[in-house]
């Protein structure tokens, strides 16, 4: 049996290798779950928990292999886990694109079959290296030291490097091919010690090529299985540090989603930014200057650009490839009136909430046009200390504009934006608008004097809004009157469960 250092050595590589496989395929399922099914607190959570559970087992598991296939059947599971975890993204992707239903059983059922068999890889390298008669306390604190270190190495690549530039499905195939990689390695350093080692190289070779091919054919494969999420034909996707971006086209609509949510249609988009931005600057026909928080797209942009006593405008989203793409494609172009490269324009790309706590600078109106408060970190711009530094940000005669999601079908979400503003010293005007696309849809304007009226016309020609369908927007019908709530603080963020359970009841 060998004990020469050489042995030692391969033996501590492969488990820095394992170790960030492991966590690379755990990140990989928790990021697919949030994308996918929003709420990333509580699906990082139940992945996380459900592979440690799994490890543990795992783990236990390996007491049950005899001593004298101990390689051997860590060479095997190598193989196994390069397979299912290089294949995992894809597979996930697959069965939420074409049947989106047994999505979590298998979400589940995979990271449930992953954490078993990664859980036993590191107690049979201990076993090994105890074959070799190394010394226990020497053995358990080089494993552990480059388990961890292995760890720690993809906690910090896996969102700055793998997920942005590569994606989760090629980032998952990567390191399947790794996993193979110790498998074959493994299995030529210590061939001496094996029954056989030609069929396990066949087969290392030949999960391998697989997952080498897997990895060459991706963009086919995304494109496929993001036909089957959005059913019409993707024009850009990208997955950034920040989420997945992806636009398509069905003739004449173009549509926009981020981590698979539709964020606009096209063919409707006018409503929605007519509402989101007409109410309050006719209001405002003095104002100059004009804040707005999130919006990446330029569409809010586009209406407030039309009025020309607005000199300059400030929109700070934090996601660079939000803006750069809406301000290249020449479609997109077109249909933001190029508003991101109007030299009346200033395009921040940063944290709205750190840019709001370091900025010095006070705007006539504010247009907070952020995606839903779906996760805690969207949940936090939306809670009572974030609205206190927006009024910071106000000028004293001026107004703030909340996209507040639907008050049909999130009606308590929708309340607790207005109760969590009112809380901050707003007094408030709710309002709504119809999108087809989205249906009933809310908004909340919002400001330090009392004096508003809705607006019984406007300066500037409107495909959707007159005078009429002004005065409807301010009047709630019996089944969106206000409901009780709390108001969203950062200690619970009740904002994050209203939204969650507000659009669970909706679609069931």
């Amino acid at each position: 049996m060998s004990t020469g250092p050489s042995y030692d050595r391969v033996l501590v590589v492969s488990v820095f290798v394992v170790a960030s496989c492991g966590l690379a395929y755990e990140l990989i399922a928790g990021a697919l779950a949030s994308y996918l099914l929003g709420d990333s607190v509580l699906q990082f959570s139940t992945v996380i928990g459900c592979y440690l559970f799994a490890m543990g087992l795992g783990s236990h598991l390996s007491r049950y292999v005899p001593e004298h296939l101990v390689l051997s059947r860590f060479i095997e599971i190598e193989l196994l886990v390069g397979l299912l975890g290089g294949a995992s993204a894809a597979l996930l992707f697959a069965v939420f694109g074409w049947a989106s239903q047994p999505f979590r059983g298998v979400l589940y059922a995979l990271v449930l079959a992953l954490g078993v068999l990664v859980g036993m890889e590191i107690p049979l390298v201990m076993r090994i290296m105890n074959q070799r008669r190394a010394e226990f306390r020497e053995l358990v604190a080089r494993v552990l030291t480059f388990d961890y270190l292995g760890a720690l190495a993809v906690a910090l690549l896996f969102p700055l490097v793998f997920a942005p530039r590569l994606g989760m499905l090629r980032t998952a195939l990567l390191f399947g091919m790794l996993n193979a990689g110790v498998a074959l390695w493994t299995t030529w350093h210590f061939r001496a010690e094996l029954a056989t080692t030609a069929d396990k190289v066949l087969r290392g070779t030949m999960v391998l090529g697989l997952l080498a091919g897997a990895f060459a054919l991706s963009d086919r494969f995304t494109a496929w299985t993001e036909k089957g999420i959005f059913g019409d034909e993707t024009l850009h996707a990208e997955t950034t540090p920040y989420q997945r971006l992806v636009v398509t086209r069905w003739h004449d609509d173009l549509r926009l989603y981020i981590n698979g949510n539709l964020q606009f249609s096209s063919r409707d988009e006018h409503r929605y930014h007519e509402a989101l931005i007409h109410p309050a600057l006719q209001a405002l026909p003095w104002a100059r200057t004009v804040l707005v928080l999130g919006g990446g797209d330029g569409l809010a942009l586009r209406e407030i650009l039309r009025y020309s006593n607005i000199e300059h405008a400030t929109l700070v989203d934090i996601d660079p490839a939000m803006t750069g793409l809406f301000a290249r494609s020449a479609e997109l172009v077109a249909l933001n009136g190029g508003s991101l490269s109007n030299p009346r324009v200033t395009v921040v790309n940063a944290d709205a909430g750190r840019w709001l706590e370091n900025s010095q600078q006070v705007f006539d109106a504010i247009i907070v046009d952020l995606p839903d408060p779906s996760n805690y970190g969207l949940g936090k711009l939306y809670s009572v200390p974030a609205y206190r530094l927006m009024a910071r940000h106000l000028a004293e005669k001026g107004y703030l504009v909340v996209q507040s999601t639907s008050p049909y079908y999130a009606p308590h979400a929708y309340w607790s934006v207005v109760q969590t503003l009112r809380e901050a010293d707003f007094h408030t005007w709710p309002y709504h608008a119809y999108v087809p696309s989205f249906g009933e849809w809310g908004f909340v304007l919002a400001g330090r004097r009392a004096d508003f009226e809705p607006p019984k016309s406007y300066r500037l020609s409107m495909k959707f809004l007159d005078a009429a369908s002004t005065a409807l927007m301010f009047q709630f019908p019996p089944d969106m009157q206000a409901v009780p709530v709390q108001a969203n603080r950062l200690n619970d963020q009740s904002l994050v469960r209203y939204f969650d359970q507000d659009w669970q009841r909706s679609i069931r």
